[in-house]
């Protein structure tokens, strides 16, 4: 009998997830993975001047992407699971707005994989973001800032 196949699991999606029901999809019944490490971005109210962040993306091209950045994830660390989840519409404070979920044997592998996949979505993933102001105004386009970029550099 072989090893367990890697479940894998890219969504992009409008309604908010089940981060319980993400790990049990990948670690139930599993006896082999010592670690799951989770990452959940929430949407922030900016000290109370946003009203809701609006995230678009290119339905298929966003998708193919982050499975691209998840399989070099893969190659690159003993992972035994993967689910890489991201939101889009509007999202208010407080509001689930991406999710990771790695699972490997040891937690090192877990939480540096983790860390690999979020840095990649926070910088490089194909979503736009627009702030709405809690004073009804509409806001800019969120920019990319660059202390995110020089985490993504390290990789």
């Amino acid at each position: 009998m072989g090893a367990p196949s890697v479940p894998v699991t890219v969504r992009i999606q409008a309604e908010p997830f089940d981060a319980a029901a993400e790990i049990d999809r990948i670690a139930a019944g599993r006896t082999d993975i010592g670690a799951v490490v989770t990452f959940s971005g929430l949407c922030r109210a900016e000290g109370g001047k946003l009203a809701a962040l609006e995230l678009e993306h290119y339905p298929g091209m966003a998708e193919e992407e982050i499975a691209r950045v998840v399989e070099a994830a893969l190659a690159r660390w003993p992972l035994q699971g993967v689910a890489a989840i991201h939101r889009h519409g509007r999202i208010a404070p407080g509001e689930p707005i991406v999710l990771v979920v790695t699972a490997a044997a040891h937690r090192t592998a877990a939480f540096e994989a983790a860390e690999f996949l979020m840095d990649y979505l926070k910088t490089r993933a194909p979503f736009w973001k627009k702030e709405h102001h809690a004073d009804g105004s509409q806001g800019d386009w969120v920019e990319a800032k660059a202390a995110d970029d020089a985490a993504a550099d390290r990789w």
